[in-house]
């Protein structure tokens, strides 16, 4: 999903759908019912037919007294949003909504995956299984589409719709059905609540330091720096920061992780519809890491994620290892509606260091290793990118410094 920026009471996001999945939700403080009424005398003869519409919906319907004014609203709103063609615009409704500001608080319900939507074919994947979770317990892997929730197909669904199925309360059991290649495979699983750990670390063999960054939050980078002087990382022989599987999180965030790792300029620009221009620099607070360093990427490694990859990458303070990451080069804002729902919009583009847009596209890794596990145990078995990393950390590193 996504990364989110949060300043002056404005939040842009990829939040991390831990009942189910990372989409691109954010929101801020802007007032939509006094925009819209600003531009209204413009378009007031295009919206006539939407209400001719809702009229005749409520006079001559066969069955009009059965219908809801709220769900016809809700039905509109979705259709505009849809019509603009971009996966990470829509429409969240007041119990999804009220469902976003919850995944907010910390702890979250469901089953525990990460997704995306292939734009050639309109399928939901799963990009990545947490740790943990009841997916990952029950079966389910990377790559798994979805295909019907308790029996409903999903085919044509947006990822909040989706949401909306296999969410649910803790306790409570949802019945899946994925295609996986050229098969079908069900899963009932039990909804939990859990907490995702934001950092881990320990030391490897060989004397490498390990981080992993779960999602960028509001505390990623405390805990980041708490943990790498636990790790002692300049008396080791190099540090594996992996990003896989983490969606992305606060702009501010991810801002902040990239100045532990890039001393001084530009960390990112972020580019508006009008052709204004925002530019984020490494905010001084540097890490004085000396030692070599590999970021493991993946598929799941999204918004933020590539934000901070990218940057580390085009500023030459990291080597990538892994697998092209998602591809997403966007920001949304979210903004509260009337009804007690809310909007989710793409307002502008972000462009790394490089001024490379990678949306669609993901960061490239210096050094490619694939890993598609196709069972649990696969999964949960040997890691031949973190291999990868450790070996290159303990000899091509070495034989690159000697060269």
């Amino acid at each position: 999903m996504v990364f989110i920026r949060k300043y002056a009471k404005k939040i842009q996001s990829v939040l991390l759908f831990l009942a189910i999945f990372a989409a691109g939700f954010a929101f801020g403080n802007l007032n939509p019912t006094s925009q819209a009424q600003a531009v209204f005398g413009d378009t007031e003869e295009a919206f006539a037919p939407l209400y001719q519409t809702f009229s005749l919906i409520q006079s001559e319907y066969v069955d009009a007294v059965d219908v809801d004014v709220p769900d016809l609203v809700d039905g509109a709103i979705q259709g505009m949003v849809e019509s603009l063609g971009d996966q990470y615009s829509g429409y969240l409704d007041p119990d999804n909504y009220v469902m976003f500001n919850s995944d907010l608080s910390g702890d979250v319900e469901g089953i525990g995956v990460v997704i995306r939507t292939d734009e050639e074919t309109g399928e939901i994947e799963v990009v990545n299984v947490l740790e943990g979770a009841a997916a990952r317990a029950a079966g389910v892997l990377p790559g798994d589409i979805f295909w019907e929730v308790d029996g409903q197909s999903v085919t044509g669904l947006n990822q909040t719709e989706l949401a909306s199925l296999v969410r649910g309360p803790a306790g409570t059991d949802v019945t899946i059905l994925f295609k996986r290649d050229e098969e079908f495979v069900e899963f009932t699983i039990t909804r939990v609540q859990f907490s995702v750990p934001i950092v881990t670390n320990e030391v490897l063999d060989n004397n490498i330091a390990y981080l992993k960054l779960a999602e960028f939050n509001a505390n990623a980078r405390q805990e980041l720096d708490a943990a790498l002087a636990e790790l002692d990382v300049n008396s080791r022989d190099g540090l594996i920061f992996d990003l896989r599987g983490n969606p992305g999180g606060l702009l501010r965030s991810a801002v902040d992780v990239a100045s532990l790792f890039i001393e001084d300029g530009v960390i990112l620009y972020e580019s508006f519809g009008d052709g204004r221009e925002d530019i984020f620099e490494a905010t001084g607070n540097y890490g004085n890491i000396e030692v070599p360093i590999v970021v493991l990427v993946d598929e799941g490694s999204a918004s933020a994620s590539e934000l901070v990859s990218g940057a580390m990458q085009d500023r030459e303070v990291a080597t990538l290892i892994g697998e092209v990451t998602f591809g997403k080069g966007t920001v949304q804002t979210i903004q509260p509606l009337d009804n007690g729902g809310g909007l989710r919009l793409t307002v502008a583009r972000y462009l790394l260091p490089s001024r490379n847009w990678i949306h669609d596209v993901g960061v490239q890794p210096d050094i490619i290793v694939d890993w598609n596990p196709e069972t649990v145990e696969e999964l949960e078995g040997e890691d031949p990118q973190l291999q990868a990393a450790v070996e290159f950390l303990t000899t091509g590193a070495t034989e690159a410094a000697e060269q």
